[in-house]
């Protein structure tokens, strides 16, 4: 019911946006990218289009913020989580709550089959500790080689385990919770809730995977 309600008072706000699409650069106004849902059901997950038609078929599925795919419009949106809004209507359809575990395409569902298992059993959401945790996926990947290694290595282990805390541990206050958390998130970016200080600091971890890196490159340029 909130959902719909939300849906209706955010329909001037829609229109802008859609109409702002269409002028920056040709192709939908939504992009209906598949992901698995709820005991592995396979959906439709709505967001405003933020990069080039035919995105997918150009590049890998993480997405820098130096990213050529993304549109001029596309930063904006992406910066404020505007692209994110239509994910209402899947939670009006059921397929999705405002609250829960983001939903992952299937090659990186298959890839860690095991670990999502328990996460699969319940209703993917918009924002959940993980999204918190890492509010800026672009920021951390920008600049980086090889944005698809990035995320395996730096954003996708916490992300589980996150994931599987939720998921074995959720309740409507919680709900509550994350949602102040991820309003909060959006209006103090350095700031972490006492729910996740534990969690690696994403900053520190980007430098460390830099220096790995480099490392392994200049053996490899040795041999």
């Amino acid at each position: 019911m909130s959902s719909s309600i939300a849906l209706m008072l955010l329909c001037p706000l829609f229109m802008a946006i859609a109409i702002a699409i269409r002028i920056d650069s040709p192709g939908p106004v939504f992009y209906r990218g598949e992901r698995v849902g709820r005991n592995g059901t396979m959906f439709s997950i709505y967001k405003f289009r933020s990069m080039v038609a035919e995105a997918e078929r150009l590049g890998g599925a993480s997405t820098a913020d130096d990213d050529p795919r993304i549109t001029r419009l596309g930063k904006l949106l992406r910066k404020f989580k505007l692209d994110e809004l239509p994910q209402l209507i899947n939670v009006v359809l059921g397929q999705m709550s405002l609250v829960g575990p983001r939903p992952d395409i299937k090659a990186y569902v298959d890839k860690h089959i095991e670990a999502k298992r328990p996460i699969l059993k319940v209703r993917p959401g918009i924002t959940d500790w993980a999204s918190i945790w890492n509010s800026d996926e672009g920021e951390v990947l920008a600049g980086l080689e090889d944005p698809d290694h990035a995320y395996d290595e730096l954003i996708l282990p916490t992300k589980l385990k996150l994931q599987s805390i939720y998921a074995s541990n959720h309740s409507f206050w919680i709900d509550l919770k994350i949602l102040f958390h991820t309003l909060a998130k959006l209006f103090l970016k350095d700031w972490t809730p006492s729910d996740l200080v534990k969690c690696p600091n994403l900053t520190l971890a980007r430098i460390a995977y830099l220096e790995k890196w480099q490392q392994l490159h200049q053996i490899r340029g040795k041999e």
